[in-house]
């Protein structure tokens, strides 16, 4: 597992990079002021980092408990992704809607373009992240021999 500064130094390099990604995507997308977008996406960014270190944390412990480990293959990484993303848009089409004073529907339809757009930020920076800060080998092991994948199935294991 991943230790708690490791999980930190990850959470708020992601929703770095993401704040300077969306916030002028955003403004441009939907003919708002960036102030606006930016102000709503740093609150968005503050609950999602939280979010960011508290999901990652149950996700790995989850996976270690099925897997024995926590190395992830393609379609656990999408699983991964998309998982966060519903619980994060859960959590955020409210705070939207309220601050830039446009309807719940209106919010939600922002928060999904915001969500599509993080699905594959989410996958490429975790990608990225894991190449950059890789775990020690003995974290990465998923092989039979050791006993980490022998109750997952291929998809989870692979």
């Amino acid at each position: 597992m991943r230790s708690p500064w490791d999980r930190l130094r990850h959470a708020i390099s992601f929703e770095l990079g993401g704040l300077a990604l969306i916030s002028p995507l955003g403004a441009w997308a939907f003919s708002m002021p960036v102030a606006d977008i930016t102000v709503v996406r740093m609150a968005c960014a503050v609950i999602a980092t939280l979010w960011t270190y508290l999901y990652n944390l149950a996700f790995d412990a989850i996976l270690q408990r099925i897997t024995g480990g926590i190395g992830k293959s393609i379609p656990v990484r999408v699983l991964h992704a998309v998982l966060f993303e519903v619980g994060l848009l859960a959590m955020l089409t409210p705070l939207m809607a309220w601050y830039l004073g446009i309807s719940l529907v209106h919010a939600f339809v922002m928060d999904i373009a915001f969500a599509l757009v993080f699905v594959a930020y989410t996958f490429v920076f975790n990608w990225a992240y894991d190449r950059v800060f890789p775990r020690p080998a003995s974290q990465q092991s998923t092989s039979p021999q050791s006993g980490s994948s022998r109750n997952a199935p291929d998809w989870i294991a692979g």
